[in-house]
């Protein structure tokens, strides 16, 4: 996994380069706006962490260039958590935001739960080679962020329309295949439009609409199953 660390502050962005490389990650570290744009010329990545404040130019810019190239998650590091820099990170298209000072183990967890909202957490093994991942008669696009179900007479598979939130809670499902997933798990993941987090009443509600979208008996569900008293399981 592939990680754009761009981050003006030395001592700052030293931490976080061992600390990601320690978790496995391969980090690529830059200090300027004129570098990010020139690595992002000749590279691709799987996620990238923006300080926001540059010595020539600002974080904004680099995400807005990022998010032309490619639908890449974007992590922005802030030095302010006024609202005038969450909303406009968050409208930029970033998947998150982390003030300053912030502790490491908090980053990485954040890192691991936007990587899973995008679909790029997911293990090589759940997917066919070819960006589709399968769950009984579900087919999940990952490439093109589409979901199809396949009839069991005809063989043909019909698109159905998920909301934004309704195909991250499958991929969250998807991606922690065979484990049970609580409430609290399934709530780190979710982000409604607004980029305001989820409560537990709206968890219900969407995953009742998804199980209505993607079973073939909502009412006794096979494929996002309850296990009481403990949350929901997909199993492998």
């Amino acid at each position: 996994m592939k990680v754009f660390l761009l981050e003006d502050d030395d001592a700052i962005a030293m931490g976080l380069k061992y600390s990601l490389e320690k978790e496995g990650y391969e980090a690529i570290h830059v200090r300027t706006k004129a570098d990010a744009l020139a690595t992002w010329k000749t590279n691709t990545f799987d996620i990238c962490i923006l300080d926001i404040n540059l010595p020539d130019g600002n974080g904004y810019d680099v995400c807005k260039f990022i998010k032309e190239k490619e639908d890449v998650p974007v992590i922005f590091l802030t030095a302010s958590d006024a609202e005038v820099n969450v909303v406009m990170g968050l409208e930029m298209g970033a998947d998150d935001y982390v003030c300053k000072p912030f502790r490491i183990n908090e980053l990485m967890a954040r890192i691991k739960t936007v990587l899973r909202r995008s679909g790029k957490g997911m293990s090589a093994s759940a997917s066919d080679g070819n960006g589709i991942l399968s769950i009984k008669n579900v087919r999940i696009h990952t490439s093109e962020a589409k979901v199809g179900i396949l009839d069991d007479t005809t063989g043909k598979e019909e698109i159905v329309e998920l909301t934004a939130l309704e195909y991250r809670l499958l991929l969250a499902f998807c991606n922690n295949r065979g484990n049970v997933m609580s409430r609290s798990q399934l709530l780190e993941d979710m982000w409604d439009v607004s980029g305001d987090f989820v409560n537990d009443n709206t968890l219900t509600v969407y995953i009742k609409r998804l199980r209505d979208k993607i079973e073939k008996d909502p009412a006794d569900p096979q494929i996002i199953k309850t296990v009481r008293g403990l949350g929901y399981i997909v199993e492998k």
